[in-house]
Protein backbone atom coordinates (compact mmCIF):
# COMPACT_ATOMS: atom_id res chain seq x y z
CA UNK A 1 0.00 0.00 0.00
CA UNK A 2 0.96 3.53 -1.12
CA UNK A 3 2.26 5.69 1.98
CA UNK A 4 -0.80 8.37 0.94
CA UNK A 5 -3.18 5.87 1.07
CA UNK A 6 -2.32 4.99 4.47
CA UNK A 7 -2.63 8.65 5.50
CA UNK A 8 -5.65 8.88 4.07
CA UNK A 9 -7.25 5.63 5.96
CA UNK A 10 -5.15 6.86 9.45
CA UNK A 11 -6.89 9.62 9.12
CA UNK A 12 -10.27 8.28 8.25
CA UNK A 13 -10.07 5.91 11.59
CA UNK A 14 -12.05 8.51 14.06
CA UNK A 15 -15.16 9.34 11.94
CA UNK A 16 -16.37 10.47 8.51
CA UNK A 17 -14.00 13.64 6.97
CA UNK A 18 -14.39 15.32 3.69
CA UNK A 19 -11.26 15.96 1.46
CA UNK A 20 -9.83 19.25 2.64
CA UNK A 21 -10.15 18.16 6.71
CA UNK A 22 -8.27 14.79 5.23
CA UNK A 23 -5.46 17.02 4.26
CA UNK A 24 -5.51 19.09 7.25
CA UNK A 25 -5.67 16.41 9.31
CA UNK A 26 -2.52 14.85 8.25
CA UNK A 27 -0.97 18.31 8.24
CA UNK A 28 -1.98 19.03 11.71
CA UNK A 29 -1.12 15.70 13.13
CA UNK A 30 2.27 15.64 11.72
CA UNK A 31 3.22 19.32 12.63
CA UNK A 32 3.45 20.35 9.07
CA UNK A 33 6.07 17.48 8.19
CA UNK A 34 3.73 16.14 5.72
CA UNK A 35 1.23 17.97 2.86
CA UNK A 36 -1.05 15.80 0.68
CA UNK A 37 -2.00 18.05 -2.46
CA UNK A 38 -5.33 17.67 -3.76
CA UNK A 39 -3.57 16.76 -7.18
CA UNK A 40 -2.82 12.91 -5.33
CA UNK A 41 -5.50 13.05 -2.37
CA UNK A 42 -8.74 13.17 -4.71
CA UNK A 43 -7.44 10.39 -7.49
CA UNK A 44 -6.68 7.81 -4.11
CA UNK A 45 -9.69 8.33 -2.65
CA UNK A 46 -11.60 7.89 -5.82
CA UNK A 47 -9.48 4.84 -5.76
CA UNK A 48 -10.27 3.64 -2.57
CA UNK A 49 -13.56 4.32 -2.87
CA UNK A 50 -13.51 2.11 -6.06
CA UNK A 51 -11.33 -0.61 -3.83
CA UNK A 52 -14.40 -0.86 -1.59
CA UNK A 53 -12.63 0.61 1.51
CA UNK A 54 -14.14 3.42 1.88
CA UNK A 55 -17.92 5.33 1.03
CA UNK A 56 -18.63 8.52 0.39
CA UNK A 57 -21.59 10.74 -0.03
CA UNK A 58 -22.36 14.07 -0.31
CA UNK A 59 -23.17 16.59 2.51
CA UNK A 60 -23.20 19.99 3.00
CA UNK A 61 -20.08 21.40 5.18
CA UNK A 62 -20.06 23.92 7.80
CA UNK A 63 -19.41 26.78 5.64
CA UNK A 64 -22.53 25.96 3.39
CA UNK A 65 -20.09 24.14 1.05
CA UNK A 66 -21.01 20.96 -0.84
CA UNK A 67 -17.98 18.17 -0.45
CA UNK A 68 -17.86 14.43 -0.35
CA UNK A 69 -17.50 13.01 3.33
CA UNK A 70 -15.41 9.95 2.78
CA UNK A 71 -15.77 6.86 5.74
CA UNK A 72 -14.40 3.32 6.14
CA UNK A 73 -16.11 0.34 5.44
CA UNK A 74 -15.07 -2.76 7.41
CA UNK A 75 -13.06 -3.58 4.47
CA UNK A 76 -11.40 -0.35 5.14
CA UNK A 77 -10.21 -0.83 8.60
CA UNK A 78 -9.14 -4.55 8.07
CA UNK A 79 -6.43 -2.74 5.16
CA UNK A 80 -5.87 -0.31 7.68
CA UNK A 81 -4.29 -2.76 9.94
CA UNK A 82 -2.66 -4.10 7.61
CA UNK A 83 -1.40 -1.10 6.41
CA UNK A 84 -0.25 -0.36 9.93
CA UNK A 85 1.50 -3.70 9.96
CA UNK A 86 3.21 -3.16 7.32
CA UNK A 87 4.58 0.19 7.78
CA UNK A 88 5.84 -0.85 11.36
CA UNK A 89 7.66 -3.55 10.06
CA UNK A 90 9.24 -0.76 7.32
CA UNK A 91 10.00 1.36 9.59
CA UNK A 92 11.87 -1.32 11.70
CA UNK A 93 13.68 -2.29 8.71
CA UNK A 94 14.51 1.57 8.21
CA UNK A 95 15.89 2.16 11.54
CA UNK A 96 17.77 -0.98 11.28
CA UNK A 97 19.68 0.62 8.12
CA UNK A 98 20.43 4.18 9.57
CA UNK A 99 22.28 2.09 12.84
CA UNK A 100 24.04 0.23 10.44
CA UNK A 101 27.51 2.06 10.12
Amino acid sequence: MAPLELLILQSLAPGPNHGFGIALHVQQTSGGLLEVEEGSLYPALRRLEKDGVLTAEWCTTEAGRRARLYQLTPAGRKRLTQAQDRWAEVAKGMSRLLRFT
